[in-house]
């Protein structure tokens, strides 16, 4: 199958685009830094330079493709790229050049927790939008809605990693007991394959780990994996959402996003997890995929301990 991506060079992309390449399909990807995409090159993928918003590139990114997987999103407004302009209008975008490609099958990524309502935060919303926009555009599609994503290169596991390895206690916004359920990246680039090759899936589904874990129980996990103990020191929420607030004026400077603090303290947790039901997939367990992230730092997080 030729298939067109967005978002190849991002975090998730990264993963898709390597699984679909094992499973022999070929692969035309779009970024805005060609330069990054050295590696994929030279395993015969095409690069088409461009973004979300130029045309041109767009129709080049998915002409004679069977099927396009539309992965780009962002967590945190950055100039132009706001929430509306990447996941609203980057969608419209590469939906309408599909459908004037005839493209078969469409597969896109929103995240668990979209939905269009007052209370839902701007990411959420827009992501809810982008879903609309899919669904009434007359392909042949399938949306997944993954929950927090765990891999080394998830920024939230990164920034716990090096929480536990390098500082002697970890702060623990209010009571720590907002629940999470992270899926593992292989297991979401695996349910996007099967997605693509059975067209006979059709509809949004989410897709999530099999362990609902408190935030205390997730440190839990990853201090057993780095083979250390922190202490923990809970932070107010009210003192955290002041913070949030007042750091939308220096965002750089910013540690988490308001957005990111509702979020966090609404969890994200699903019972209509279609990971094993609808895709095959055996989701992976969390403390697994914390053995395998910690693994490279467990022998040197020791230093310390507390």
């Amino acid at each position: 199958m030729f298939v067109a991506l967005t978002g190849a060079t991002g975090f998730v992309g990264t993963h898709v685009a390597q699984r679909l390449l094992r499973r022999d399909h070929d692969l035309r990807i779009l970024t805005r830094s060609p330069e990054r995409a050295g590696g994929l090159r030279d395993r015969g993928v095409e690069v088409v330079g461009g973004d979300l918003g130029d045309q041109g590139a767009l129709r080049a990114l998915v002409a004679g493709a069977d099927a396009v997987v539309h992965l780009v999103g962002i967590i945190v407004e950055a100039g132009r790229q706001t929430f509306e302009r990447v996941h609203l209008g980057g969608t419209r975008n590469v939906v309408a050049a599909s459908r004037e490609a005839g493209v078969s099958r469409f597969a896109h990524m929103s995240a668990l927790g979209a939905r269009p309502s007052a209370e839902a935060t701007t990411y959420h919303r827009t992501k809810a939008a982008a879903e609309d926009v899919v669904r009434s555009s007359g392909l042949s599609h399938v949306i997944l809605r993954p929950s927090l994503i765990a891999a080394p290169d998830n920024a939230v596991i990164k920034m716990l990693l090096d929480l536990l390895r390098l500082s002697p206690f970890v702060p623990v916004i209010g009571d720590g007991k907002y629940q999470l359920q992270p899926v593992a990246v292989d297991d979401v680039a695996e349910a996007f394959a099967v997605a693509l090759e059975k067209p006979g899936i059709q509809g949004t589904y989410d897709i999530a780990g099999p362990d609902v874990l408190t935030y205390h129980q997730m440190l839990d996990q990853l201090e057993q994996a780095l083979g250390v103990k922190r202490r923990r020191v809970p932070v107010p929420v009210g003192v955290v959402r002041f913070a949030a607030n007042a750091g939308t004026a220096l965002p750089n400077l910013n540690p988490i996003t308001p957005d990111q603090l509702t979020m966090l303290l609404e969890g994200n947790t699903t019972a209509s997890n279609a990971l094993e039901g609808v895709f095959g997939v055996s989701p992976r367990r969390f403390a697994d995929v914390a053995r395998e992230v910690c693994e490279p730092y467990a022998a040197k997080a020791g230093v310390g301990e507390g």
